[in-house]
């Protein structure tokens, strides 16, 4: 399959790979860089192998700082939340590449397992740990549903899901929110100490998108490559390392179920 779809395309412009590009993916800091690079880079490497393309992990030191990175159109290609997207489709005009295969997202809080909590109403007038306030299964949802309830807390953002995890574990919250993904990928003597108290309900996962300058053809050679990783044995042990399946193709449209939540709180970065 090594340069397969590299080929392919070629035949349709000859002249585009003229000038090799680096181009950077982004992927958000839901974990420590050092983490998010050992679980990412052996996978670009493998859609690198697939396009001759040269695209390189990049990550931020938080979750604020790559929204921020994001508004400014920084990145060529990144895996965002569903919330991200939505505002960042919006302005700079990140476009809808890939999203994981038969999946919806869901947001989880969790506590330790000796905790005596039993339901997300004993929350009441307690301190939570969440990653960013713009955090969207992680933050957003448990937040919003705590608050539905009645429930008066203090939001403690820690800059990782990793971070909720740890700190949790340690008893310095009495809960925190995550993702199911992030939590199968912590640690084992984090994750043995706790357990999920609540879960929210599904809605369309992660983006990967591209930067609204990407060239056409290239957006098609990472999209294809995307696809077909689970095609070898190689790749699928590349997606079991992230926990998801597979990709798929997406379209902006897909992201209409986050969009009619109507969240606000990232409108200061979208530059109109």
């Amino acid at each position: 399959m090594r340069y397969l779809i590299l080929s392919l395309l070629l035949s349709v412009s000859p002249g585009l790979y003229a000038v090799k590009q680096v181009y950077t993916f982004a992927i958000v800091p839901q974990q420590s860089a050092s983490k998010m690079a050992k679980l990412w880079t052996p996978l670009l490497d493998n859609i690198n192998q697939q396009t001759g393309l040269d695209v390189r992990f990049k990550t931020a030191k938080d979750i604020p700082t790559f929204e921020q990175r994001l508004s400014e159109g920084e990145y060529d290609f990144a895996y965002m939340n569903p919330y991200h997207f939505t505002v960042f489709n919006q302005n700079p005009g990140y476009q809808a590449v890939a999203k994981a295969r038969d999946k919806k997202i869901k947001g989880i809080l969790v506590v330790r397992k000796d905790s005596p909590i039993q339901s997300i109403q004993e929350l009441n007038n307690m301190t939570l740990a969440f990653p960013a306030p713009a955090a969207f299964a992680a933050s957003i949802l448990p937040r919003s549903e705590l608050s539905g309830i009645g429930n008066t807390y203090e939001a403690r953002y820690v800059s990782s899901h990793d971070s909720v995890y740890r700190t949790v574990a340690k008893g310095l919250y009495p809960a925190g929110g995550g993702v199911m993904r992030t939590l199968k990928n912590v640690s084992p003597d984090i994750r043995n100490q706790l357990k999920v108290l609540w879960t929210t309900e599904g809605f369309t996962p992660h983006a990967i998108a591209s930067h609204p300058d990407i060239p056409t053809e290239v957006l098609l050679l990472i999209q294809s490559a995307l696809v077909a990783i689970e095609q070898s044995e190689e790749g699928q042990q590349l997606l079991k390392n992230i926990k998801i399946k597979g990709f798929e193709t997406a379209k902006n449209e897909d992201w209409d179920d986050v969009r009619a939540l109507r969240i606000d709180l990232l409108t200061d970065l979208v530059r109109q």
